[in-house]
């Protein structure tokens, strides 16, 4: 059988399930605004026991990675982020859960060569073109403003 481009493209699309653009942006955007929020109540909580904005800041990344590590390592957060879509890939708690995820898939390697080796399978491209993209920004600002 030979398969056309355009045989390829109709089977492709017969396929994939249909989705409402609409209401998947807007579910997404509700539970990433949802984390986001989270966030801000965390922080407020210490602001207001008197941590300074700095330090509030971290502590909330960290118990907002600390959970989202607890939630992948219970399958709670893929079940989230099938229905959430970007909106739970876009915070902190996406890149959180990337790693989690790879670690526990290479878990069964051993920790050497399973986790060692490919915890960053995932997550390792967006920090490698991260900070390729912020070299190049630099360098772009640093000439423009001389």
């Amino acid at each position: 059988m030979n398969i056309t481009p355009e045989l390829y493209s109709d089977m492709c699309k017969n396929a994939s399930p249909k989705s409402n653009i609409k209401v998947d942006a807007s579910v997404a955007f509700l539970v990433g605004g949802t984390i986001c929020a989270l966030g801000q109540i965390i922080m407020e909580i210490f602001m207001y026991f008197d941590f300074e904005k700095n330090v509030a800041s971290a502590w909330t990344s960290v118990i907002l990675v600390g959970l989202s590590t607890i939630l992948t390592g219970f399958g709670k957060y893929h079940k989230i982020a099938k229905h959430a879509g970007a909106g739970t890939l876009v915070p902190i708690t996406g890149f959180s859960n990337a790693i989690a995820s790879s670690a526990i898939e290479a878990k069964s390697e051993g920790f050497i060569l399973g986790v060692g080796s490919k915890i960053f399978s995932i997550a390792g491209p967006v920090i490698l073109y991260g900070c390729c993209a912020s070299v190049i920004y630099g360098l772009i600002y640093y000439f423009i403003t001389l």
